[in-house]
């Protein structure tokens, strides 16, 4: 009887229904067969050449690939292909580069549907097996390109090995002269076999499967077996582990005998199992590196150990009757269950003896268990689940106990994931009694919230998911009666994991193994509701199940408190700040369903670890007690009681004195300072928003110095939590301020209301840039009755923080800030006439627009990039809600020319190149533009925009992709109150540095010169445009850079073709001059490179404008810059060979010979001449060199060559130069 894995009890029905299930996917039928069968007729056709058989192999790649997940569906297409290829393989003519090819393929077949099912269509006659042997032996081990062939070739060699003759029938005579022998066959077969389970490349794993094969047959087995086992235990006692080869070896020799001791029978293996245990005992394995190694190891120990155990299904293992799912369901519905008594029979060879070899055996498997890698624990488990099938009832009991070992807060989390997956097996076999569930059950609920600390994250992942499995398993193991006993505390754990565990593996585990018990047992509380809420997709967003699943399933009484406990005892002290938070707040959820409980048990707990010495715990309970009092007074609201019928005094008071302890024990300060601020921040906005009986208490000026201290030292707090912390000491000033700071309905205290503004405003001009941003927001959060008869004095001190001053001219974060308070105050004070201190009115309305369209330019960068676009997001902001609340309430307040300057330069930053920014303006627009209650008074060209950008096109639009905005806001450059503003952000935008922006952009702006090409009115107005957009940005490099590769393109594509009818176009003219200006003393050579582009398009205008064009080109022939003087020429090279009329055909060739064979990156002295010889043949004077005069004006002055004297250009017979264009020449 050949050695095999037994099947757990009811398996085949288990697997079948496992497979359907598996089986529901996508796909359902092999669809590329006909593609398939034309690929595999061309390989004779593409195997010469080598990109074509690539292609060939490529595509048949792609197609299997499809098909990893469904093998099954190829199952009716193998035969055919497999005809296919072995015609291939076994036609004579064939060429060797064909043959490898088809191998090639067979190889991904095999990877794909697997060996051991694609391998039983190889043809293995008797007759197939001296031609697959040849073929075997004419390959080359060493060959690294054809490894597919030797590897398909070892597995065909296998399958032929079965037949059931004896192989020296097939040797004939072995003597062929006198005194030589011919090898047999067997001899043949172990000797490659031999030989290539020491390769370095996948024939190894082919070979051991060889091996396995071969030897175990009745004719070689008597001949060979020992023979090669020696060979075996040799080369493991050889092989180093240290050495590559020696790992290779190993690898091979434990593959073929853990082959060897699974397919052989019993009789056959048992003499050798003491000694190759023995031998593997000497190779010490568990202490390789290897993994491979030691998963080898363990699979090996294990066949031994069933060797020596006799193969039988244990008599006393548990057998659940029915397994079927639906069979389980029909009897939930018709009221009954299928009650079968356990029957427990005793060994009938209880008093056999157990062969000394197992004890090392199942020692080794639970070493195994604690393996550093998974595939070796798992291996392991299988293990160990195939041997106590074997063992009797009381030493397999044993085994259990031994595994219940690893579940030891002594032990490694390792050991935990292996117990788990040992239990697993173990149940789903049917080996675990129900009379070890008390024990197994508490293992398992404590390993499915196991989470241990390592540093700054933890360690349990794989523990809690591998209790799932455990969880799984069991629900198809064991009877419903047999898990009644622990349905409340295993249903509990799983809902517990399903919603509030860290990672989405494990939530997705357990509310399988939820579902699963729901099916099979049916005894789950509120299972069907809970799993239609908690499903796969459902428990995939952490946040969703924290927040809101958990409500759902909180609402059912069975698992409401098992819930607040988990998460008092094991989230609100987690590692992970997030959940502690999310912990928090799920805490103030779950209070509302049992607020007797949280007021009386929770909160007295809560309030005794805030003192705690553990930092997270402290951080967790205070944001716990805030969030649970906030949830108690809502409730007490609801019924119009106070929060004190829920808190006690005692309570309150432990409230009162958190911040005070935390400031005595000098919590505040060192590392754990900020988390404390953050959540004792959190704990005053509840407080005071639960309305805590505190007016006047000295608590208040505590808490009020916290805030302020932490606004103050906001540089001091790391850059990842200080917007959280930032955010948090706003809030909590906000709501303190309302609760506690109110004399009378809407007034102030007079005195808090002149210390408190007068202290903030101060703070404004502090020179640390997070000190003014803290003090900003808070000023913004300050209720309206705080603000009454100061609003004038806030505003501008805001105004003052929102002014770019060159000394704070990087304070890009205060601005912003500036900008979001100035928004937030206009809200809190509303619109009111004739109050300029109360309320935004005609007085002060023009000053805030000011301030916020201001900031609208404001482009600053620094070492992060385009910090000046956080700022313009924050005016878009504010001026859009500034704007809808005025229209709201008095839109007369909106004078035109402001609402001209909003809507354009919004259009600006619509077009710009950074696509989130681009998205936000274009949302400010369409909001503004589409807003009707009632619609925004001023807006230019309503009318055309309503059209251009219709109402129901708003939400289909992706403004983030340039392929959707910039054809839609390219359409603005028709009308003439947008063009400016739309043409200047397209530039920006066309001359950016990301291909899709620069891509989309372009072809947008030329789609629409395309359309007024026919139009020279339209062309002219467009070209001024442009001109103007350059006068006003000249020398501002933003602008003039992109602008001038954006002339470079739109010269080069013949957008102004119109204009070089013309001689000396004003166009062309004015273009010249300011392209000379820009580049003038310039040492950018991004700048200078995009310039001598213009220069070469603007030769094609004709004219003066030619002449010069051409004359600052020959200047930067000379430049200071090597790359400068290369690029030039190259750039009028290809110029004049593309507009052949510049210059005489008569000196063309002179002019291009001189360009191309001139070493332009020589010593200027030299290049100097050839540059003056292509003046003289381009018709353009030479420039003269003269000495710098001692009295030089300031504008005359030029920098000094490294070596040369300081020299001035002078255009002889065209104009004098004031100043030189190139630095130096």
């Amino acid at each position: 009887m050949a050695l095999s894995d037994e099947p757990a009890a009811g398996g085949p029905e288990e697997e079948a229904e496992d497979e359907t299930l598996a089986f529901g996917a996508a796909l359902e039928a092999f669809g590329e067969s006909a593609e398939t069968r034309a690929l595999l007729g061309r390989l004779r056709e593409v195997h010469d050449g080598g990109a074509e058989s690539e292609v060939a192999l490529e595509r048949f790649h792609v197609i299997m690939d499809k098909y990893q997940e469904q093998p099954h569906l190829l199952d009716p297409h193998l035969e055919w292909m497999m005809n296919l290829l072995l015609d291939i393989v076994q036609d004579q003519t064939s060429p060797a580069s064909l043959v490898h090819l088809a191998f090639k393929f067979l190889y991904i077949i095999t990877k794909v549907r697997g060996y051991k099912t694609f391998l039983r269509l190889f043809p293995h006659e008797v007759a197939d097996v001296e031609p697959v042997l040849d073929l075997v032996t004419n390959q080359n081990p060493k060959d690294h390109e054809t490894w597919e062939t030797r590897y398909m070739l070892l597995l065909w060699l296998s399958v032929t090995c079965l037949i059931p003759f004896d192989f020296s029938r097939l040797d004939g005579n072995l003597l062929t002269q006198p005194g030589q022998t011919r090898m047999s066959i067997m001899d043949r077969i172990l000797q490659i076999a031999e030989s290539y389970l020491i390769v370095s490349d996948k024939a190894r794993d082919a070979a051991a499967v060889l091996v396995s094969r071969f030897i175990t047959r009745p004719d070689v087995k008597q001949s060979k077996m020992a023979e090669f086992l020696d060979w075996s235990l040799c080369n493991l006692a050889r092989s180093s582990l240290q050495t590559m080869q020696g790992v290779l070896t190993v690898d091979g020799t434990l593959q073929a005998l853990a082959q060897i001791f699974k397919h052989g029978k019993r009789e056959d293996c048992l003499p050798y199992a003491t000694t190759v245990l023995k031998c593997l005992d000497g190779c010490r394995l568990p202490e390789s590196n290897q993994i491979l190694l030691r998963k080898l190891g363990v699979k090996l120990v294990q066949r031994l150990g069933l060797t020596f155990l006799k193969p039988k299904v244990a008599a006393w293992r548990y057998q659940r009757g029915c397994r079927s799912l639906a069979a389980n369901l029909q009897l939930l519905t018709q009221g009954q269950s299928e009650q079968k008594p356990l029957i427990l029979t005793e060994d009938d060879d209880e008093d056999d003896d157990i062969p000394d070899g197992v004890e090392r055996v199942i020692e080794q498997l639970l070493v195994g268990l604690k393996d550093k890698d998974t595939v070796v624990r798992w291996s392991a488990a299988k293990g160990i689940g195939r041997m106590a099938g074997r063992l009797p009832r009381a030493l397999a009991d044993d085994v259990v106990g031994s595994v219940l070992d690893c579940f030891s807060f002594q032990e490694t989390d390792k050991a935990w994931h292996g117990g788990c997956l040992a239990l697993a097996e173990l149940g789903r076999r049917g080996l675990l009694l129900p009379s070890r569930l008390v024990d197994v059950v508490a293992v398992i609920l404590k390993a499915l919230t196991y989470d241990e600390k390592r540093g700054s994250c933890s360690v349990g992942t794989n523990v809690r998911d591998a209790a799932c499995y455990v969880c799984w398993a069991f629900a198809r193991a064991y009877e419903p009666q047999e898990l009644k006993p622990f349905v409340t505390a295993i249903s509990s754990a799983l809902v517990i994991a399903t919603v509030f565990d860290r990672d989405i593996n494990c939530r997705r585990a357990a509310s399988a193994a939820f579902q699963e018990n729901v099916g099979r047992q049916g005894t789950f509380p509120h299972g069907i509701d809970i799993l239609t809420t908690a499903d796969y997709f459902a428990v995939g967003n952490r946040s969703n199940c924290f927040l809101v699943i958990s409500v759902f399933i909180a609402g059912f009484p069975e698992y409401t408190q098992p819930m607040i406990e988990h998460l008092v005892t094991m989230k609100i002290n987690h590692w992970d700040g997030v959940i502690r938070e999310l912990a928090a707040k799920a805490l103030h959820n779950l209070a509302q369903q049992a607020p007797e409980f949280s007021a009386t048990q929770v909160f007295p707990r809560l309030l005794s670890m805030t003192l705690s010495p553990d930092l997270h715990t402290r951080h967790g309970s205070i944001l716990a007690c805030a969030e649970v009092a906030y949830a108690l007074y809502k409730l007490a609201a609801q019924e119009n009681r106070p929060v004190t019928d829920h808190l006690d005094e005692q309570a309150l008071q432990g409230l009162k004195q958190i911040h005070q302890q935390l400031y005595d024990r000098q919590l505040y300060r060192g590392l754990g300072g900020q988390l404390m601020r953050q959540a004792v921040c959190v704990l005053i906005e509840k407080l005071s928003l639960s309305k805590m009986p505190f007016k006047g208490d000295t608590i208040i000026d505590g808490w009020q110095w916290l805030i302020n201290d932490t606004l103050r030292h906001l540089h001091l707090i790391s850059s990842d939590s200080r917007q959280q912390i930032k955010d948090a000491a706003v809030s909590a000033l906000a709501a303190l301020c309302s609760e506690y700071y109110m004399k009378e309905p809407g007034e102030a205290d007079p005195a808090i209301q002149e210390e408190l503004i007068t202290q903030y405003l101060a703070e404004l001009r502090n020179p640390e840039e997070m000190t003014r941003c803290g003090f900003s927001l808070a000023l913004g959060a300050l209720p309206g009755f705080l603000l009454k008869g100061r609003l004038q004095q806030v505003l501008t001190g805001l105004r003052a923080v929102t002014h770019t001053s060159p000394e704070a001219v990087n304070f890009a974060e205060s601005r912003r800030d500036g900008l979001k308070a100035i928004a937030r105050i206009c809200q809190t004070v509303g619109v009111k006439a004739g109050a300029p201190d109360e309320a935004v009115c005609r007085e002060n309305v023009s000053q805030i627009y000011c301030a916020l369209l201001g900031c609208m330019d404001d482009y600053t960068t620094d070492s992060r990039g385009d910090v000046g676009a956080w700022v313009r997001k924050a005016a878009m902001t504010s001026l859009m809600e500034l704007t809808l609340l005025l229209a709201r309430s008095q839109p007369e307040l909106i004078e035109a020319h402001i609402c001209e300057r909003i809507m354009c330069c919004m259009a600006q930053q619509a077009s710009e190149k950074i696509d989130c920014f681009r998205a936000h303006a274009a949302s400010v627009f369409l909001t503004l533009l589409h807003f009707d209650s009632p619609p925004i008074p001023h807006v230019p060209h309503r009318g055309e925009l309503e059209k251009l950008f219709p109402r129901s096109d708003v939400a289909s639009v992706n403004w983030n992709a340039p392929s959707q905005a910039f054809p839609r806001i390219t359409q603005l450059l028709g009308l003439p109150t947008y063009r400016y503003h739309v043409l200047l952000g397209l530039v920006v935008s066309l001359g950016g540095l990301t291909e899709s922006t620069i891509r989309h952009s372009t072809q947008s702006l030329f789609e629409y010169m395309k359309g007024i090409q026919s139009d020279p009115q339209a062309l002219g107005i467009f070209s001024g445009t442009l001109l103007q957009i350059f006068e006003d940005n000249l020398l501002n490099e933003r602008v003039s850079v992109p602008l001038l590769k954006t002339l470079d393109h739109v010269l080069t594509h013949g957008c102004f073709d119109i204009f070089t009818t013309e001689e000396d176009h004003p166009f062309a003219v004015k273009l010249l001059a300011l392209c000379k200006k820009e580049i003038k003393n310039s040492k950018d050579v991004q700048k200078l490179l995009s310039g001598i582009a213009v220069f070469c398009g603007m030769v094609q205008f004709p004219g003066d404008v030619r002449k010069k064009a051409l004359l600052q080109l020959c200047l930067l022939l000379c430049h200071r810059f090597p790359l400068i003087r290369k690029t030039t020429a190259s750039q009028v090279y290809e110029t004049l060979l593309t507009y052949g009329d510049i210059v005489g055909a008569d000196v063309l060739d002179e002019v291009v010979t001189v360009l191309s064979d001139t070493a332009w990156g020589a010593e200027l002295a030299v290049v100097r001449q050839q540059r003056n010889r292509l003046c003289d043949l381009l018709g353009v004077p030479r420039p003269q060199l003269v000495p710098q005069p001692a009295e030089a004006s300031p504008g005359a002055h030029i920098s000094s060559l490294p070596g040369e004297d300081v020299l001035f250009l002078r255009e002889a017979g065209v104009e004098s130069l004031s100043t030189v264009v190139p630095p130096a020449v």
